[in-house]
């Protein structure tokens, strides 16, 4: 029997005149892996702080077994700004003690790309105070997860990791022993890592089996047979549910409810989007061009990321964004919305971006848009407009749409300075979608949104037409809102990605091993050298195999623009798809001899 770590009895806290949690009883045994999920500001970081006992209850008690070792990170990390990476992560040991250890090797690899931190000034010997806050938060996590615990409590893990370190952190979580408690809003990460759901919901908790996907379909069954939740409500879990049941069945490998039952709510819903109808209505609203860019080079100051780049963002195309930090993809954006506010004056470094004459752009960047902090939220909106045509007949006045993205009655009436960070990003969002923009680039769009309002935000997105493009970490919203996926690779190049994310991951994986093959030290003593002879011929099919990379690099990308330029011939798409397919093994088969001649070489 599993040994229980903490228990939380008919705990309650109240802040002010609201009550965030009302006599919650519930505890945490070996081997439990919980999300935690709710609405910002319902009291996921107050329950679990409470659990951790960084913060006290109004009433009830929370307790720990004897001699517990708990890891917490917490979203505002205590490092010592004067210390080093060394001193807060690996402390006094000796370099040749950790390097020794598996463990902090495959740590420091997984959160920093390598052992000497790449991208860190001085390695683990940078200073800490002048870093940013995304890579203090890194530094934190790999500090907490060196060490050993019986339980970790972890407060949204994945913020300022990309695609890949969320991956790495989620099979490292997997293969650990502690009990985990995990408050985040990545709906993938949950799905990998959880095996109970802690459902957070006005004063109270709801506990469910199993990950992300098991908790949707399990609380839309206990929503419809309580039938107590308002039905807009209800109709946007029904649509995820039928999303997570027909597009994605992978996601939950053993429903913890009936399958038929998951069947029965969703037989008459229709999938979030009918895209031949969605690319009419954009092609009527954009016409034939949107952006179309010709051989063009990208460059960050005296940094070129992306070269010789020929690419067309069609009407209705919707794009997932995905690549390694700095490979150049808000650049890209950037880019482009450059050209669209100057009517195609202003162009990149090289080659020329051509833009629709009837394109109305709306760019959601990382950075909060400033308001007047005087104006009121629903004020906010209706400065942009009163109503809102979101397409497929349907309108919204503003009002209506704050509702839609969490800002009731009460909340609309509030001061913008009063908002949070969260607040300030939704309220952002509402402002550039009610200005009825016919193309969407979204950066990052998911920072310190809930789940709740993420699906809400996807709902919209599923009958708006135009063209998107979506940069973003969060792997479910990408792959829930787009069609297709490209990539940065950090190669200069962006390239379609048949298999989305998955694909990226296994190319990014191959780019690593073959990066330290090539910087891998001369062979040992006792292996066979290699002749003179031999060097020269390998040397010489090295070249031969390069040039044959290059020629199916170009084929790729004259088959990824044939791809985008016959998009409605679905017949054409599945042969130009299959030959995509043909390429991709022969390129791997051919990047696995170059790595065995460069051993040799």
């Amino acid at each position: 029997m599993a040994v229980n770590l903490v228990n939380v009895e008919n705990v309650s806290k109240v802040y002010g005149t609201r009550t965030l949690l009302d006599g919650v009883s519930l505890g945490v045994s070996e081997g439990d892996r919980i999300g935690v999920v709710g609405r910002n500001g319902d009291g996921k970081t107050t329950l679990i702080r409470m659990l951790a006992k960084l913060e006290e209850a109004d009433s009830g008690r929370v307790t720990h077994s004897g001699g517990l070792h708990i890891g917490v990170l917490t979203q505002h990390d205590s490092l010592d700004p004067a210390a080093t990476v060394r001193h807060e992560v690996i402390r006094d040991m000796a370099d040749h003690e950790w390097a020794g250890n598996a463990k902090i090797r495959d740590v420091l690899t997984g959160l920093f790309g390598g052992l000497d931190l790449p991208g860190f000034p001085k390695g683990l010997d940078t200073v800490i105070g002048p870093l940013s806050g995304g890579e203090r938060r890194r530094i934190a996590l790999a500090k907490l997860l060196i060490a050993e615990q019986d339980l970790i409590v972890l407060d949204e893990p994945t913020n300022h990791l990309d695609v890949e370190g969320i991956a790495w952190l989620a099979q490292h979580l997997r293969e650990r022993r502690s009990a985990l408690v995990c408050v985040t809003h990545d709906r993938w990460f949950l799905d990998q890592v959880c095996t109970r759901m802690w459902d957070v919901q006005r004063g109270t908790i709801h506990e469910y089996e199993g990950g992300y996907s098991d908790y949707v379909f399990a609380r839309a069954e206990r929503e419809r047979i309580a039938a107590t939740e308002e039905v807009k409500r209800q109709n946007l879990v029904r649509k995820e549910l039928a999303w997570l049941r027909r597009g994605a069945p992978a996601r939950t490998s053993k429903p913890r409810f009936r399958v038929e039952a998951a069947n029965e709510l969703i037989k008459d819903v229709p999938p979030p989007r009918d895209s031949s109808e969605l690319m009419r209505f954009a092609g009527s609203r954009l016409g034939k061009t949107v952006f179309d860019l010709e051989d063009v080079t990208v460059q960050a100051g005296p940094k070129v990321l992306l070269k010789h780049v020929t690419w067309q963002l069609g009407p209705g195309d919707r794009i997932g964004l995905v690549g390694v930090n700095g490979a150049g993809k808000t650049s890209l954006l950037r880019a482009m919305a450059d050209a669209a506010r100057s009517e195609g004056e202003e162009q990149p470094a090289g080659g020329r971006i051509a833009v629709g004459k009837t394109v109305k752009l709306a760019y959601l960047s990382q950075e909060v848009a400033e308001l007047d902090p005087t104006w009121r939220v629903l004020e906010a909106v209706q400065r942009v407009r009163e109503r809102v045509d979101l397409g497929k007949g349907r309108e919204m006045t503003a009002g209506q749409l704050c509702e839609t993205f969490g800002f009731n009655k009460e909340k609309q009436w509030t001061p913008v300075g009063d908002l949070s960070g969260g607040e300030r990003r939704r309220l952002q969002l509402l402002r550039l979608l009610m200005d009825e923009p016919n193309v969407l680039f979204l950066d990052e769009p998911t920072n310190d949104l809930d789940i709740e309002t993420l699906t809400q935000l996807e709902d919209v997105l599923d009958g708006w037409p135009g063209s998107m493009i979506v940069i973003s970490h969060d792997r479910f919203f990408v792959e829930r809102t787009t069609d297709r996926v490209y990539a940065l690779l950090g190669d200069a190049t962006l390239r379609m990605l048949p298999r989305g994310i998955d694909e990226y991951l296994e190319r990014r994986h191959r780019m690593e091993e073959a990066a330290a093959a090539a910087a891998a030290p001369a062979p040992v003593a006792g292996k066979p050298a290699v002749s003179a002879a031999d060097a020269r011929a390998a040397k010489k099919e090295l070249q031969r195999i390069e040039r044959q990379l290059d020629r199916i690099s170009e084929r790729e990308t004259k088959l990824h623009d044939h791809i985008a330029t016959h998009a409605t011939d679905f017949a054409k798409v599945a042969e130009l798809d299959a030959e995509l397919r043909e390429l991709a093994g022969e390129r791997e088969e051919l990047e696995l001899r170059w790595l065995e001649l460069a051993e040799d070489v």
